[in-house]
């Protein structure tokens, strides 16, 4: 039997290539060896999305998340892809799971402190817990790996400690959920800088046209040191460079060479890098293109999708509530 992998993201909308080449690639392929549990995880965006106007754009930002799961080669036929709260039972679960977890590990949490100083006016349960519904997410389904990078290993590590509590004071029920560690480098964005995020406007979508990605990356920033083409340039600096190994390898064995000499300058350099990338992503785009005109299908993915994960769900909710004496038995 294969071994069970569960991962979810937040919906963001349209996905970038920082997305795809950080997560979704690494998911497509973990299909074949592993029964694989894919979700977006909605109710985690209601920590940081407040009001009408907050959540209004959720409903879209589900659907253009889970067309370029598909385009990319996520399979609903080799693995489960689903809408988080269309489960209701992560909620349950989620409320169980809170009676053994102590608060000082939530309040400890780096990423909670970040949180709070980005949102002061909005620091809400839901924020402190989120580490608790995480941990739902993936035992609900009794996964044993999570595909992380070892930048979220801290966070799985917290989850672990949650079911080595739960385990302890009710009896061994959930296996503790190991790292997938994934190999994928941190893609950074156009300015250079900072890591790829559609909140910074550094990205690049995978839906985007040809013509918009050209001119997208025509903006990026290069070797901040190179002020002419003659100037010799610092590929291992260099973000398009960066980009250009991870498309297309096998053809950049060149370009360290013909950058430090000043035989190609970064406007050529961003223009080979936009042939490659748009040579990459041609059958993703052309696929979602015909996925975006079959909405009853991709509807019916996530409803297929919903049913399976809820009937795995279902028989853990009835194993812990037994476990917790939470089930009547009449005599």
């Amino acid at each position: 039997m294969k071994k069970r992998v569960f991962s979810g993201a937040r919906p963001t909308g349209r996905q970038h290539i920082g997305n795809y080449l950080g997560a979704i690639q690494n998911y497509v392929s973990l299909q074949a060896e592993y029964e694989c549990i894919y979700c977006i995880v909605d109710i985690h965006a209601l920590t940081t999305l407040q009001g009408v106007e907050g959540v209004k754009n959720l409903q879209q930002n589900v659907r253009e998340m889970i067309l370029d799961w598909l385009a990319a080669g996520l399979d609903p036929k080799k693995s489960i892809l689903f809408v988080q709260s269309e489960v209701p039972e992560v909620t349950e679960l989620h409320t169980l799971l809170s009676m053994t977890t102590p608060l000082g590990w939530l309040m400890r949490v780096p990423t909670f402190k970040e949180k709070v100083k980005m949102q002061p006016d909005n620091v809400n349960y839901g924020l402190l817990g989120y580490p608790v519904l995480m941990t739902s997410d993936i035992i609900l389904y009794k996964a044993e790996f999570v595909p992380v990078g070892e930048d979220q290993l801290p966070h799985l590590e917290l989850a672990r400690e949650i079911v080595r509590r739960f385990n302890s004071l009710y009896g061994d029920t959930f296996p503790e959920p190991k790292p997938k560690l994934t190999q994928a480098p941190m893609i950074v964005g156009l300015d250079g800088v900072q890591k790829m995020s559609k909140q910074l406007n550094n990205h690049i979508e995978l839906a985007a046209t040809a013509e918009e990605t050209a001119q997208r990356i025509m903006t990026a920033y290069t070797d901040p040191t190179r002020q002419r083409k003659s100037d010799p340039g610092h590929p291992e600096t260099c973000n398009i460079f960066h980009l250009h190994e991870a498309f297309e390898p096998m053809k950049t064995k060149d370009i360290p060479a013909h950058c430090r000499s000043a035989q190609i300058g970064c406007v050529d350099c961003k223009k080979l890098l936009a042939q490659e990338v748009n040579a990459a992503l041609a059958p993703l785009r052309e696929r979602r293109h015909e996925l975006a005109s079959r909405p009853a299908y991709v509807s019916d993915v996530l409803s297929d999708g919903a049913r399976r994960a809820q009937a795995i769900a279902r028989e853990t909710i009835r194993e812990v509530k037994d476990r917790m004496n939470l089930i009547r038995k009449d005599t």
